[in-house]
């Protein structure tokens, strides 16, 4: 059974040293004490897999062949222990054979004393090594836990027991430890559908929208009914993936107190689980939660579950006679129950509340105050003020040259007094999502480089029109080209950057509703200049046919365009309507999210 002296030292070297491959889920040494996965359910309880040595017994520093295997599987788990306390810490340490499919861990002190995989590739076999340390416990038996797919596993299957010579025989018999790890409790099947009766009066309820039928496809809804000392919990909403809320003490994630309820395979599976920052929760392998119920009807998934006040025994488990904010938010789970990150912004309370205190009935906002002030303003900025002082300058300076406003031209007075309003609406609506994010977003794509540089655009254009020429100077015509082409820019980069927000999670507005409109307001601002240009042209070639003479006079260009006076003035009165009307609309999409 001993290998040479210098095999041994060699191998000895590559297994303490040689580098180990990144785990794929990260959760696998948090798993070293109790061997389940942190995928949430409850384990199997006829393994189908198989574990073999090839030896019984051994003395220390002696080295053992174990083998794993069975039907494909995914992830794994392999420890030796104490024969007669299977509960206690991993004992010896192992030596990889594969390094392609196995990887060593470090669980407790001791090095190297557990192996798992290293990807989620099928694999039928594992085979390593296990070397015997000098302080073993008499018998040790090898356990396993084995992954066919998320919610598929098996933990601690039992494998061979192996003596130290001359042990004595065991004072208790050996067993399995399949039966204890279950934890799953009684689990019922909903026949009718959830009903907002006693919101506000006997039970605390969230709804999205406001006031909406939870028998409703379109209905979110959330309520608590306390009972003694526990809380009855309903959760529903369109949804064929997950759905999940959250208490927390702020408005951000990580930290809180999750529950979930997931599609797996068309059963719904009701889980605790605990959010770490923005990383996928890590769901308990066991949890405290009484009376589960489902229901998966026509894409509307349901599930009530029972759990007490206070439960100082589970950690990550907030007592409900605080006051948190509350996240309501819905996702894609895979057919095996592996649920994916929400593709929206969670719906958010916009307080604090005490679930079991005073029972309302309340609603939330998929998106914060901040970030619907942010794009509010925007709005504001880019479709009205700008667009409105834009086509005033470009069509009304002969309109409005005679007219007069604090001793300037009344077209200029107006085109600057919009233009200052938009640099002050969006160097406010800048500062806010910094001032909600606390820095800057890693999460928003190209969104903010591109508000950047509008910003950017926009303090430059008012700098360099307080370096404007005299009217008759011969750089004139230079400051006319960069005014025009920067303020042209920064309109058509501050319509993209639009375009953009608008899908952001934070600021989600309805799809595909948001698009259109928007290529709306577009094609009204391009046709609105389109048909002002076309106007101007006309007037400008407009010729008065002398019928005596048969002699054609150009009309001057100021008479042509006194003349079209009355038809600009009703062309800027409609296009501000029209303005107001996409103004409106953007706003009260907002105000619904």
């Amino acid at each position: 059974m001993e290998l040479p002296g210098l095999a041994f030292a060699v191998w000895m070297f590559i297994c303490f040293y040689a580098s180990v491959d990144g785990y794929p889920s990260g959760k696998v040494r948090e798993a070293c004490t109790s061997m389940i996965p942190c995928h949430g359910g409850s384990p199997q309880l006829s393994p189908e897999h198989t574990i073999t040595v090839n030896g019984t017994e051994f003395k220390p520093g002696d080295i053992i062949e174990v083998h794993l295997f069975g039907p494909d599987f995914e992830g794994f788990l392999i420890q030796a222990r104490d024969a007669e306390h299977l509960d206690s810490s991993a004992v010896g340490s192992f030596m990889l054979v594969d390094r392609r499919l196995s990887q060593l861990l470090t669980c407790g002190r001791t090095k190297n004393s557990a192996v798992s995989h290293t990807s989620k590739a099928k694999k039928k076999y594992i085979k390593v090594y296990w070397i015997a340390p000098g302080d073993a416990p008499k018998r040790v038996q090898f356990l396993a836990t084995v992954v066919k797919k998320y919610r598929t596993f098996w933990v601690k299957i039992p494998g061979p027991v192996v003596s130290q010579p001359n042990a004595p025989s065991p004072t208790t018999p050996l067993h399995a430890t399949l039966e204890a790890v279950s934890t799953s409790h009684p689990v019922s099947y909903l026949l009718k559908p959830f009903n907002a009766s006693g919101c506000g009066s006997t039970k605390f309820c969230i709804r999205n929208p406001s006031n909406c039928d939870p028998e409703s496809a379109s209905c979110f809804f959330l309520s608590f009914q306390q009972e003694k000392s526990s809380v009855f919990i309903e959760m529903s909403g369109p949804s064929e993936g997950y759905l999940a809320f959250a208490l927390s003490h702020d408005q951000w994630m990580g930290g809180d107190d999750a529950y979930l309820c997931i599609n797996e395979d068309h059963h719904i599976h009701v889980s605790t689980a605990y959010l770490k920052g923005r990383s996928p929760p890590v769901l308990d392998s066991e949890n405290a939660l009484e009376d589960v119920s489902w229901r998966l009807v026509d894409g509307v998934l349901q599930c009530s579950f029972r759990r007490s006040i206070r439960l100082p025994t589970y950690k990550g488990r907030f007592n409900l006679d605080g006051s948190y904010y509350i996240f309501l938010a819905d996702g894609e789970a895979s057919e095996g129950g592996q649920i994916y990150k929400h593709h929206r912004q969670p719906l958010i309370t916009n307080g604090i509340y005490n679930v079991t205190g005073l029972p309302q009935d309340i609603g939330g906002s998929r998106s914060p105050r901040l970030i619907k002030a942010h794009g509010a303003l925007m709005f504001i900025a880019w479709i009205t003020t700008v667009s409105i002082g834009v086509i005033v300058a470009r069509f009304f300076k002969p309109v409005w040259s005679h007219s007069f406003l604090f001793g300037k031209e009344m077209w200029f007075q107006v085109h600057r007094f919009l233009m200052l309003t938009t640099v002050m609406i969006t160097s406010i609506s800048f500062v806010l999502p910094f001032i909600y994010r606390g820095g800057w977003s890693k999460q928003a794509g190209f969104h903010p480089y591109l508000g950047c540089t509008v910003m950017a655009l926009t303090i430059f254009q008012p700098l360099m029109a307080g370096f404007r020429p005299s009217r008759h100077a011969p750089r004139r015509q230079l400051f006319n080209w960069f005014h025009w082409s920067t303020g042209t820019t920064a309109r058509i980069l501050a319509v993209v950057t639009m375009f953009l927000g608008m899908d952001l999670p934070a600021l989600d507005l309805p799809d595909p509703w948001d698009t259109y409109t928007m290529i709306g307001f577009v094609a009204w601002h391009v046709g609105i200049d389109v048909l002002l240009e076309i106007h101007s042209y006309c007037l400008v070639r407009k010729v008065e046919v002398i019928e005596d003479d048969r002699v054609q006079i150009l009309q001057s260009l100021t008479s042509a365009e006194a003349e079209g006076r009355l038809f600009k003035q009703i062309v800027l009165t409609i296009y501000v309507c029209g303005n107001t009307v996409f103004l409106i609309a953007f706003l009260a999409a907002i105000n619904q999210i």
